[in-house]
Formats: structure tokens, C-alpha cells, sequence
């Protein structure tokens, strides 16, 4: 779904390429709240909504971009659109939309929906064999660890000059943590 313009809202919220085939990385993937709630985890609570960026496509890359896409994220992944609701910067100037105080509007953007049926689809896993698998992988892309702390650190961004300090995942801090104390080890 591409705006009036022809542009194309990507929601993102992560990187691959994090291990090899031998040694595979651990990324996120999102996943529908009804399967979610299905699995066991060690993280029972989940927020309502999902954070992360939304990268507005050109009209003159859009094919491009989803053909990569299509490719990359085709199998295991289901295609979505949803409403992003983006939260105004720090900037003033990002609060007016042509010169007009007004909230920003929800951006309908695209979103690949991890499926169990995908083969790289582990679903829970034990917090501290993950952290050893975390700490330990590198890929293409650099090292799973690495991946780990940019999302952290990214999710505390989203919101950094909100009084609450940022967004704050559960799993996601828990085994930043973990997997500190592996690398001090």
C-alpha cells in the first residue's frame, strides 16, 4: 500500500545476516499475539503494541525495495499492513504538518509477520542457552551480540526524552544482561 505520492511506509524493526548456517544468529521476528499467546516463554507480559521505526520508501524505489523484500522475507513471513502511529520528535518543526500544529496522523505502513511454520521459527528458548548462542554468533552482518545491544539501545531511544526513559522490553533487556555477563566471563 503506497501513499498518495506513490511512497511506501516499511515498518523495521531489525537486521539478519547475524550467524552463519552453521552457527545461526538469533534475530527478532514478530509474530501474531494469538500465537504468541500460545508459547511458553520466560517472559510472560507483552505490551499491546510493537515499537520500531518506519522507513518511508521512495515511489521511485518502491519496486525495488519490494522485490528484495518479497524475496528475503517471503518464506515464513506473511505481509501486512497496519497503522503506525509515529511519535513526534523533539524537533517543533516535526509537529506541524504544512505549518499547522496538528497531531501527526497514523502512517499505514508494511510489516512482515513471522509464521511458526517457518523453519527458522524457534519459538521460546531457554534465556541462558540463549544468551551463550547470542554472544558466541557472527555473520555477514556482524556479530548477534552486537544486534542485541543496537535493539536495546534503539527501543530506549524511541522514547528517550519522554520522563519513563524509553521503551523498555522485558526479554530484550534481560538478555542484553545475560549476555554482558557471558562476555565479562
Amino acid at each position: 500500500m503506497a501513499n498518495e505520492e506513490g511512497d511506501l511506509w516499511l515498518f523495521g524493526y531489525g537486521e539478519d545476516h547475524r550467524g552463519t548456517p552453521e552457527q545461526p544468529g538469533r534475530v527478532v521476528t514478530l509474530i501474531e499475539r494469538e500465537v504468541w499467546e500460545t508459547l511458553t516463554d520466560q517472559h510472560p507480559s507483552a505490551p499491546p503494541q510493537v515499537q520500531g521505526a518506519a522507513y518511508r520508501i521512495p515511489a521511485t524505489h518502491v519496486a525495488e525495495v519490494k522485490a528484495y523484500l518479497d524475496i528475503r522475507e517471503i518464506n515464513g513471513y506473511s505481509m501486512h499492513y497496519t497503522s503506525f502511529h509515529a511519535f513526534p520528535s523533539a524537533n517543533p518543526d516535526d509537529l506541524t504538518i504544512d505549518g499547522d500544529a496538528r497531531p501527526l496522523k497514523p502512517i499505514q505502513c508494511l510489516v512482515y509477520i513471522g509464521t511458526p511454520d517457518n523453519p527458522q521459527f524457534l519459538g521460546p528458548q531457554d534465556p541462558k542457552a540463549l544468551a551463550e548462542r547470542i554472544a558466541m554468533c557472527r555473520g555477514p552482518s556482524g556479530e548477534n551480540r552486537e544486534y542485541l545491544f543496537m535493539l536495546e539501545e534503539a527501543l530506549r531511544g524511541l522514547h528517550a526524552r519522554e520522563e519513563r526513559g524509553g521503551v523498555v522490553d522485558e526479554h530484550v533487556t534481560d538478555l542484553a544482561a545475560r549476555v554482558r555477563a557471558l562476555i565479562r566471563e
